[in-house]
């Protein structure tokens, strides 16, 4: 048997408060959503403005990463690189999500939606942050 973290519900707010605070302070109105190591939601947050499709796709980003153990990117990279057989995985190939890891297993993800790819990573990775965590490891 093995021992195994998981995310409590403060932490579930401490990451939510970091990716907040990161998009307050670019001015991004954006969804973060939570969710732990099974791919269930434990938070879903849409900010003042944030389009309303991303309540949907913030938290496909987040079980793409606990479903993969990877960031999102990964899969976004495989399909602008020619690889369209990766539209049929069951992942949503969009950059914004990125996994939760301890001592190698996946305890859960951060997903975001509503700005720039790029910028919607930026705040999920501030939320992994907040644990004291890089964002992949």
């Amino acid at each position: 048997m093995k021992t195994t973290h998981m995310l409590t519900l403060d932490d579930v707010r401490r990451i939510a408060a970091a990716a907040e605070a990161e998009a307050v302070a670019n001015g991004w109105a954006v969804t973060i959503a939570i969710c732990d190591a099974g791919g269930h939601p434990m938070w879903l947050q849409r900010m003042d403005g944030a389009p309303l499709m991303s309540t949907t796709i913030a938290p496909e980003k987040a079980q793409t990463c606990v479903l993969t153990g990877k960031p999102s990117k990964v899969y976004e990279d495989m399909v602008n690189n020619g690889r369209y057989a990766a539209l049929r995985l069951p992942v949503v190939p969009l950059e914004g999500g990125e996994p939760i890891i301890i001592d190698g297993l996946v305890i859960g993800a951060v997903g975001v939606s509503g700005v720039k790819a790029g910028e919607d990573a930026m705040v999920a990775r501030a939320g992994v942050a907040a644990l004291g965590l890089d964002a992949a490891s």
